[in-house]
Formats: C-alpha cells, sequence, structure tokens
C-alpha cells in the first residue's frame, strides 16, 4: 500500500501543533527553573565541606597525637636526668662531671623545647576545634538547604513528569509528519530564538514573533498554506493565525484601519 503523501497544508499543522507542544513543555520546565543547578551546586558544595571537615579533624588527631609525643618525650628526658643525676654522684674526676652536666644541659633544653611546642600545638588545637564546630555548624545548615531543595525539586518533577511525559510523546508524534529538512529547520530556528519560538502566526497584519509588518501578498501566500514560508525579519516559519483553535475572527470594525489624528499646524498671520 502506497505511503498517503503529505500536504505542505498538513505539515505547517503538524509545525504548528509541534510549537505548541514544545512550548508547553518549555513552560513546565520553567516551572522547575534553576532547580536541578542548585541541587547540583549545593551537592558539590556539601561534597567540598565534607572533606575540608575531614581534613581539619584529621588534622586535630595529628595535632593531639603530636603533643601526647611531646609530653612522652619530657617524661623520658625527666627519667634521663635522673639517672644523669645519680650518675653524677659516681664520677671520678672532673671531665665526667663536666660530660655528664652537658648532657642533662641537653636534656633539659630538650624539655623546653617540647614545652614551648606543646603550647604552640595547645593553642593551635583549640583554633582547630573552633573551626571544625563552625563548619559542623556551616555544613549542617547547608544540608539542610540541599534537602529542602532536593524535595522541592521532587515534589515539583512528581508534579510536572507525567504531564511532560505525554506532551513529549505528543512532540515526536507530530514530528514524524515533518520531513527531515523542515525539522531541522525548525529546531534551529528554535534553538536560535530567546524564546524558543520557531512558528509564529500572524497578529494584527504582522508577526507573531518579532512583531514586524507582513506585506499583504505575503499574507495571502500564507493563508494559501501553499508555501512554508518565513519572516524576511526574523526568520520564523509563518503559519496563518486559523491554525490557533482559540482563534476568533475580527468584525469588519476591527479590520478597518485607524485613522491617524493630526493636528494642523496655524499659520501665523503678520499684521500689516
Amino acid at each position: 500500500m502506497a505511503k498517503k503523501e503529505v500536504t505542505i497544508e498538513e505539515r505547517l499543522k503538524a509545525l504548528y501543533d509541534l510549537q505548541v507542544i514544545d512550548s508547553t513543555i518549555d513552560k513546565i520546565r520553567t516551572v522547575r527553573g534553576e532547580l536541578p543547578l542548585e541541587v547540583q551546586d549545593l551537592e558539590d558544595e556539601v561534597e567540598g565541606l565534607t572533606l575540608r571537615l575531614e581534613k581539619l579533624t584529621n588534622g586535630i588527631e595529628d595535632l593531639t597525637t603530636e603533643i601526647s609525643n611531646k609530653k612522652n618525650g619530657i617524661k623520658d628526658a625527666n627519667n634521663i636526668i635522673k639517672k644523669y643525676e645519680e650518675q653524677q654522684n659516681k664520677v671520678r674526676n672532673n671531665r665526667e662531671f663536666d660530660a655528664i652536666t652537658k648532657e642533662m644541659e641537653f636534656q633539659t633544653l630538650e624539655i623546653e623545647l617540647a614545652e614551648k611546642r606543646i603550647k604552640e600545638g595547645e593553642f593551635q588545637l583549640t583554633s582547630k576545634k573552633e573551626k571544625v564546630d563552625e563548619a559542623k555548624e556551616y555544613l549542617d545548615g547547608r544540608k539542610v538547604d540541599l534537602t529542602n531543595k532536593q524535595n522541592e525539586l521532587k515534589e515539583i518533577t512528581e508534579e510536572t513528569s507525567s504531564e511532560e511525559d505525554k506532551l513529549q510523546k505528543k512532540s515526536d508524534k507530530a514530528a514524524k509528519v515533518i520531513d527531515d529538512r523542515l525539522m531541522k529547520a525548525y529546531t534551529r530556528i528554535r534553538g536560535n530564538a530567546r524564546n524558543g519560538l520557531a512558528v509564529v502566526t500572524i497578529q494584527r497584519d504582522s508577526c507573531g514573533g518579532c512583531f514586524n509588518k507582513i506585506p499583504p501578498q505575503r499574507q495571502m501566500d500564507i493563508k494559501n498554506h501553499k508555501k512554508v514560508l518565513v519572516c524576511e525579519h526574523c526568520g520564523r516559519i509563518l503559519v496563518d493565525a486559523t491554525f490557533d483553535p482559540n482563534y476568533v475572527e475580527p468584525t469588519e470594525e476591527e479590520k478597518k484601519p485607524k485613522r491617524r489624528v493630526t493636528r494642523k499646524k496655524k499659520a501665523e498671520v503678520k499684521e500689516a
């Protein structure tokens, strides 16, 4: 069985229907807005804050270990000093006494240095703990923000996904009536248009996209549905307004052009 040939009028009607469907999908996605990006940004931020908190926590653990080692080092140094004090009582000459004294002085310096490092470490530890508390508080707040955004996105998605899926199926069905060349043109024009309108009707003798006037002869050609015609100004595909199911034929009074009211300049008469 031979496939029925699709007329230009049918293609134009399919294009208009496709535009209406795609515009409705656009509105749904506008309602969803920037939420997916906001959720992604918050997820990335939470991940970064979590890593920062882990580094701070690890830093506290390392510093605590270092302080503990310094304290153990002080204990060891004190034990060594005690041993040297006992040995001092048993020395037989000044040379041995001086050598032991120097070792004791060295251990004393080690203790002083360790105590200094412990004070510095404890100061850093206090600072890091404060930063950890601040980081935890901020992270908890951002997690709450993320959960709220995720719930908001989920709610909107659940409300709109079913309708969007149905519309997408209608869009795919309408696209099958249109040949590849025309479909590519539609996609290109729609992508370039700021409002996503690739197919527009004539409104008040003007393009429904850029609102520039359409010449009368071109309007007649568009109404005949024999050609695919585009606006000479914006490049959008033009179709007859009757394709719109909500279209209402203007009355004869509305069709009449409005008369412009001009004020005549009064000539100045010079008195002789």
